[in-house]
């Protein structure tokens, strides 16, 4: 008998007829004998229409207030699926996240995880419960209700699974598994049977859309598998585990695409200590993500800045930029929203050489021009024109020999 936390994603529970494809899932795998506790996020589109509401009743919602109104969304999965399963004949009990004591800190919207009290779930358990949780939500220390920002039902499974030492943390979406790039942009993408938690880390990071970065962090840090699945079919998908647990090392495992980015460049700086801090300064005081950056020195005393940062916080950090510029003397601030990032990232990269070469080469014979660079021990990442987009995925994933059948 294990252990199985199972997380199912708005599309899974999009409608009644969804949840009880859901109910069905759970009741086979409790019958095998194994011990269930099911995570849910809100029907799919039920969020985006609950921060509709709220920035219709105010024009600059309430953070905390705002938090208790979208745990509404899971509250609502949880306790429908609860319903069903008794009406099914099953022993089970919803929880929302401060009853199954997911305390959280303080930060509404983007809370993180503290601690997670088990007792209640595993009385329930002990009792032969299918035990399902409202995803995406906790309590703070003060007793507010706090969200876990957008995917936190990923995180909730995953910390979940980790407090009950679980065997497995299912995951359920609307892919088969994690693929070698975007299907819908390179058709000859194929599944991947294995990713190391590093690979899937980076991944996530960089444009793969199919697992919150921070429940991969999580599942590293407390080595919890990770089973992405479909949750339209019994179809096996794609494990996240430990590295060494990878039976297939590829140099590169798979080829990702970011188009939420934005460039900054200040031309003509004085190249003096302290410049970089009054820079950069205001943009972490804006709460504006920096990604990429490259300083390339002049031998006039003079440096160039060229800097990257979410799409969406484009103007805000071109504002600042243009502040800055006139207080410390650059020649020029301009920027470009219209650029994209493609990585190629693999553990394969660790003991290989020429990853960079072939990378540059495959661009170059497409006269893709090559505007930033960046790079570590398991991925390197270009930020090319966003028009070149599709084409370099393609490109990189021939190259790199992923169109080949297993």
């Amino acid at each position: 008998m294990a252990l199985i936390v199972q997380k199912f994603g708005g599309t899974s529970v999009a409608d009644t007829q969804r949840i009880r494809n859901v109910a069905n899932r759970a009741l086979k795998t409790h019958a095998e004998g194994n011990d269930v506790v099911i995570i849910l996020s809100a029907m799919a589109g039920v969020t985006d229409h609950l921060i509709g509401l709220a920035n219709e009743a105010a024009e600059i919602p309430n953070r905390r207030e705002l938090d208790v109104l979208l745990a509404t969304g899971e509250q609502t999965t949880a306790a429908l699926l609860a319903m069903m399963l008794k009406d099914m004949g099953a022993d089970a009990q919803s929880l929302l996240g401060h009853q199954a004591e997911v305390v959280t800190d303080c930060e509404y919207g983007n809370a993180r995880i503290l601690e997670i009290g088990t007792d209640r779930i595993k009385r329930l358990l002990a009792k032969r419960n299918i035990v399902v949780v409202a995803g995406f939500q906790g309590v703070d220390i003060k007793g507010n209700i706090t969200t876990l920002g957008r995917g936190g039902s990923d995180t909730s499974a995953v910390a979940i699974a980790a407090a009950l030492n679980a065997d497995i943390c299912e995951i359920y979406t609307d892919v088969d598994g994690i693929y070698t790039a975007d299907p819908n942009i390179c058709p000859r993408a194929r599944k991947i049977k294995e990713i190391s938690y590093d690979e899937m880390l980076n991944m996530a990071s960089l444009g793969a859309k199919v697992l919150q970065i921070r429940s991969v962090g999580v599942a590293k840090k407390y080595n919890i598998p990770v089973h992405v699945r479909s949750s339209f079919s019994q179809e096996e998908g794609t494990m996240v585990v430990q590295e060494d647990s990878v039976t297939e090392q590829l140099v590169v495992s798979g080829v990702t695409h970011d188009l939420d980015q934005a460039r900054i460049t200040l031309k003509k700086v004085p190249d003096q200590p302290g410049i970089a801090a009054k820079i950069f300064s205001p943009i972490a005081e804006s709460g504006i993500l920096v990604d990429m950056i490259i300083q390339n020195t002049r031998a006039t005393g003079q440096t160039d800045l060229t800097f990257t940062v979410p799409k969406a916080d484009y103007k805000r950090a071109m504002r600042t930029q243009e502040q800055i510029a006139e207080q410390i003397g650059a020649e020029e601030v301009f920027g470009d929203p219209d650029i994209a990032k493609v990585s190629v990232i693999g553990v394969g990269m660790k003991n290989h050489s020429g990853v960079a070469s072939l990378m540059f080469n495959a661009l170059a014979r497409e006269n893709i021009n090559i505007i930033m660079i960046s790079t570590s021990e398991i991925r390197i990442s270009c930020i090319i024109e966003e028009k070149y987009t599709e084409l370099a995925v393609r490109v990189l994933h021939t190259a790199f020999g992923l169109d080949k059948e297993d």
